[in-house]
């Protein structure tokens, strides 16, 4: 299995595919990652060549933020909209969904476990 940054990459899958393994690359990053670097989207990822996963790596570190950069940056943007004390950060707290889901009918487990004892 192939290794970008610290992802291990499914070599029996095509090159798309295997990259959305990478947690912050979806479908549409993964193609135009392919595009932009002119390699096949019907390529398998054990036939790429060492300076084609070279080539990717160098691409995914300069444009883009992936794994634990992504995570604390979600965390700390949640964090922010708790201290400015907006709308959306009263609902992180509570638990409760933020987009303006509806709560009468769904995200029942939520308000259960929400519930004062």
């Amino acid at each position: 299995m192939p290794r970008i940054l610290t992802f291990q990459v499914p070599d029996k899958k095509r090159v798309p595919i295997a990259l959305m393994s990478i947690k912050g690359i979806g479908k549409s990053i993964a193609s135009s990652i392919c595009k932009n670097l002119s390699i096949k989207e019907n390529l398998y990822m054990k036939d790429l060549t060492k300076s084609q996963l070279k080539k990717i790596t160098i691409y995914i570190k300069k444009h883009l933020i992936i794994g634990q950069k992504l995570d604390s940056l979600i965390v700390s943007n949640i964090r922010t909209l708790v201290k400015i004390s907006s709308y959306r950060g009263f609902r992180h707290i509570k638990g409760l969904p933020v987009n303006g889901q509806r709560t009468k009918t769904n995200s029942k487990t939520a308000r259960k476990l929400n519930r004062k004892r």
